[in-house]
C-alpha cells in the first residue's frame, strides 16, 4: 500500500514537471505548421502570377507540405492542401482601332502607253488641198512619225469616308497647240477625270458623281483604254464625245444582282466598261474636255444597259449585254478664223449597243444615229447635219496558253458625219478594216500588235478626197 501510493506520487510529480515541455511542443508544432502553410500560399501566388503572365491557364496543383518530423513526441498529422481553382481567363477586350485619316485610304495607280505606227502603204504626204492617210483616234499616225507616248496617265482614287470617295486622272502626254510659234509642245500634264462619288444609301447602289467626269454615251468610250483590245475607239461612237469627258453631275443606279454579275465577270477577267452603273442619269457642260462653256445651256445624258446570263440557252457561263444612251445639247465648235463659233448647233444622238462577253468567243456592237455640227462645202459654212455609223467586233479569249492570255480580234467601223473636235467640225467618211492581237505575259504587261487597212478622209475642211492605205501599229502598256 505504502509502495503503491508512492509510485503515485511519483507519477503525479512527473507529471507536473512534463507538463510545461509538452505544452512548448504543442506550441512549437502549430507554429512550424503555420509557417509551411504560409510558404505553400506563397508558393501557389508566385506560380499563379508566371502562368498569368505567360498567358497560360493555371493547372489544378496539389502541394504537399514537407515532410518534416516533429521535435515534440506529439504526433501531427500532415496537411493536406486542397487544389487551387483555375481562375478563368479574363475576357479579351479587342485593343481599339485607330481610325485612319482620308489621306491614309488613297491609292495611286496609272498605265503607259508606248506606240509605233507605221503607213505601209498610201499616201503619208499629199499636195495642199488633198487629203493624207490620217486618223483623229491617232496623231501620231503620219509620215514623219516613229515611237510616240500615246497615254502616260496617273490615277489618285480612294474613300474619303463611307459616303465619299475620290478619283483624280491625268495624262502626262497632252499636247498644247495654237502658240506663238507653230510647232506643239508635247508630253504636258492635264487633267482627265476630277471627280467625288457620294453614295446615296448603304448598300451604295445609288451614287451622285460631281466634277469632269466621263459622259455615259457609248459603250466603248466609257471602257478605259487601258482595258480596251484594239488600240482606239472608231470615230462613229466617238464622235458626239470627243475626249469623253465633261464637267457636271450624273446620278449612276446599279441593282445588286448586275453589280454581281459585273463582279463574276470581272473576276473571270474579262474586260468591262468601268462601274458606270446600269442606268444613268446626267447633265454637263457641253463643250467637250477642258474646255470653257459657251451656249449657257447644259447637255443631258441618259443611259441603261443589262447584262444577262445565258445558262438558260445552253450557252453555260456566257453573258450577254444590251443597251442604249441618248443626249441632247448644243455646242460651239472652233472656227478657221479664230476663237468659237458664235452660232450654237444641234447635237443630239442616239445609240444601241450589244455583246456577248467571249468565253472563249464573243462579238460586240455599236451603232449611232444623230445630227451635229459639220462644215458643209456647198455653202462653205457649219450646219447641223446627219450624223450616222458603227462597228462590228469579234474576238476569241485565251485566257491561259503557256505564254499568257492572248486575244484575237476583227473589227470592221463606218462613220458618216462631222467631227467637232476639230476646227471648222470637218466631215468625216470613214470606212477601216482591222485584224489584231493582244497579248497579255503578265499582268503589267499587255502588247497589242494590229493591222489596218483604211479608207478616209483627213478631218481638215481644206483637204478634199479620201485617202487609202495600210498601217501596220503596235502597242505596249505597262501597269502600275
Amino acid at each position: 500500500m505504502t509502495g503503491s501510493k508512492a509510485f503515485r506520487a511519483a507519477l503525479a510529480a512527473s507529471v507536473f514537471v512534463a507538463a510545461p515541455q509538452i505544452a512548448r511542443a504543442a506550441e512549437d508544432q502549430s507554429a512550424r505548421i503555420a509557417d509551411l502553410q504560409r510558404q505553400v500560399d506563397e508558393l501557389k501566388a508566385m506560380v499563379l502570377a508566371l502562368k498569368a503572365a505567360q498567358g497560360a491557364t493555371p493547372a489544378t496543383t496539389a502541394a504537399a507540405a514537407p515532410a518534416t518530423a516533429p521535435a515534440a513526441p506529439v504526433a501531427v498529422q500532415p496537411v493536406q492542401l486542397a487544389a487551387a481553382p483555375a481562375p478563368s481567363a479574363p475576357p479579351s477586350v479587342p485593343a481599339p482601332e485607330k481610325k485612319k485619316a482620308w489621306y491614309e485610304k488613297l491609292q495611286l495607280r496609272g498605265y503607259t502607253q508606248l506606240r509605233v505606227n507605221e503607213i505601209v502603204s498610201g499616201p503619208k504626204s499629199a499636195p495642199s488641198g488633198i487629203s493624207r492617210l490620217r486618223s483623229v483616234q491617232d496623231s501620231g499616225i503620219n509620215d514623219t512619225g516613229n515611237f510616240s507616248i500615246r497615254r502616260a496617265r496617273l490615277v489618285v482614287q480612294g474613300d474619303i469616308s463611307n459616303r465619299v470617295s475620290l478619283y483624280m486622272q491625268g495624262d502626262l502626254s497632252a499636247a498644247v497647240n495654237n502658240q506663238s510659234g507653230t510647232e506643239p509642245r508635247q508630253h504636258f500634264f492635264q487633267m482627265r477625270d476630277a471627280y467625288a462619288d457620294v453614295f446615296l444609301d448603304k448598300k451604295k447602289t445609288l451614287k451622285l458623281r460631281l466634277g469632269q467626269s466621263k459622259v455615259p454615251f457609248g459603250w466603248e468610250n466609257l471602257q478605259s483604254s487601258s482595258n480596251r483590245i484594239p488600240l482606239d475607239r472608231t470615230d462613229a461612237i466617238n464622235a458626239p464625245v470627243p475626249g469623253e469627258r465633261d464637267l457636271g453631275a450624273v446620278l449612276y443606279y446599279t441593282p445588286l444582282r448586275v453589280q454581281k454579275i459585273w463582279d463574276e465577270l470581272s473576276h473571270d477577267g474579262q474586260k468591262l466598261f468601268g462601274n458606270y452603273g446600269a442606268f444613268a442619269l446626267g447633265v454637263f457642260n457641253g463643250q467637250g474636255t477642258n474646255r470653257t462653256e459657251r451656249t449657257g445651256g447644259l447637255m443631258t445624258v441618259a443611259m441603261a444597259t443589262m447584262p444577262f446570263r445565258l445558262d438558260g440557252l445552253g450557252l453555260d457561263g456566257q453573258v450577254a449585254e444590251f443597251g442604249f444612251t441618248a443626249m441632247r445639247n448644243q455646242v460651239r465648235p472652233e472656227v478657221r478664223s479664230g476663237g468659237v463659233s458664235t452660232l450654237s448647233y444641234d447635237d443630239n444622238h442616239v445609240s444601241v449597243h450589244g455583246m456577248i462577253y467571249p468565253r472563249p468567243f464573243g462579238i460586240q456592237s455599236e451603232w449611232t444615229w444623230g445630227k451635229g455640227p459639220q462644215w458643209d462645202a456647198a455653202t462653205s459654212s457649219i450646219q447641223a447635219k446627219r450624223a450616222t455609223g458603227g462597228y462590228v467586233m469579234a474576238m476569241y479569249r485565251m485566257p491561259e496558253t503557256p505564254v499568257g492570255q492572248v486575244i484575237p480580234f476583227a473589227r470592221w467601223q463606218k462613220y458618216r458625219g462631222g467631227w467637232k473636235g476639230a476646227t471648222n467640225a470637218p466631215r468625216l467618211e470613214t470606212d477601216e478594216y482591222e485584224v489584231g492581237v493582244e497579248w497579255l505575259p503578265l499582268k503589267e504587261l499587255e502588247v497589242t500588235l494590229g493591222y489596218a487597212n483604211v479608207h478616209r478622209n483627213e478631218a481638215d475642211e481644206r483637204r478634199t478626197g479620201r485617202a487609202k492605205g495600210d498601217l501596220v501599229r503596235a502597242q505596249v502598256q505597262w501597269n502600275y
